[in-house]
């Protein structure tokens, strides 16, 4: 497939242009136990205040997972995740937000689709072909990640004769199963999948040649912020890769990168705005002034009285 000029994703109702700037699209975790902040947003509640908190800072769609990817612990059984993710995208949709499940399983996929979600964001391969079902019938677009892990594993040490070659097979591999299934060509969007199923030089390899894989002709999702390469490269805690994440987006961005799914939406806004007006993308006008106020930190100055209580 070649990229047509113009091209759109169609995702149920909405379209996402192909040909500007990328799309952002802020992870909402309704889940314990993510690897970045588990626990942070504990009920409906707080993660539907999250979630709009998001949209504020510029995220122009919202993938929510009712499931980590953390290894040390169980799979979700599919009914306690419906029940993490389908009120919580009800909600956020029905004021009018674009959401993305993320989930490998069918029975989601389909709930989260009926509570308002334009994509499901697979990220096990298609393990459950169902999910490309749900996506078929329901015009949802669909995100097929390369992993050779199956959900809920880790491959100690894992080997690829050439990983670049090993994430393009399997990608067509499984696009063709997705068409089989019904879903239209402008509905699919490819992840290569880094730090799954790959161990850290593994994924910097895969990065180092995505020009290899956006040829494939598909839009491309990239999933890189606060991940393992990231913290081996910079030895930083998750919450600590930001300037790491930002430098992989830089990357992506030149090599064909069209979503980028970060948990750091305000920071990413920031980033391309200024990288836009640097390449000439966007027109800077002649005036352009910084407010006085945002000269300097705002300190307040505290009077301090002498003597003794």
């Amino acid at each position: 497939m070649t990229r047509a000029a113009g091209h759109t994703l169609v995702a149920r109702e909405r379209q996402f242009g192909l040909d500007g700037a990328a799309h952002v699209v802020g992870i909402l975790n309704a889940t314990p136990d993510s690897f970045s902040d588990g626990g942070d947003h504990p009920d409906l509640g707080a993660r539907v205040a999250r979630g709009r908190e998001l949209l504020a800072q510029g995220a122009d769609l919202l993938d929510v997972g009712g499931e980590s990817g953390v290894t040390n612990k169980p799979a979700v059984d599919p009914a306690e995740e419906i029940e993490r993710v389908a009120p919580l995208v009800e909600r956020l949709a029905g004021s009018g937000a674009a959401l993305s499940v993320d989930t490998y399983k069918a029975p989601v996929a389909r709930a989260a689709v009926a509570a308002g979600a334009v994509m499901v964001n697979d990220p096990s391969g298609l393990t459950d072909l169902g999910v490309a079902g749900v996506c078929a019938d329901s015009g949802a677009a669909l995100v097929v990640t390369h992993t050779r892990a199956r959900p809920k594993e880790k491959l100690h040490r894992p080997r690829y004769d050439d990983v670049v070659d090993d994430v393009k097979s399997f990608l067509c591999e499984r696009l063709e199963l997705a068409r089989e299934a019904g879903v239209a060509e402008d509905r699919l969007v490819v992840c290569p999948g880094p730090d799954l199923g790959k161990d850290p030089a593994q994924t910097i390899e895969l990065l180092g040649r995505l020009d290899e894989i956006s040829a494939l002709g598909y839009p491309v999702l990239l999933a890189v912020s606060r991940k393992d390469f990231v913290g081996a490269l910079t030895q930083r805690a998750p919450r600590e890769r930001l300037g790491g994440t930002l430098a992989a987006i830089a990357h992506g961005l030149d090599h064909g990168a069209d979503f980028l799914r970060v948990h750091d939406v305000a920071a990413t806004r920031d980033f391309l705005a200024v990288r836009a007006a640097l390449r000439g993308d966007v027109s800077v006008p002649a005036d352009l002034l910084l407010d006085d106020r945002l000269r300097r930190e705002q300190v307040e100055e505290v009077s301090r009285e002498s003597g003794t209580p």
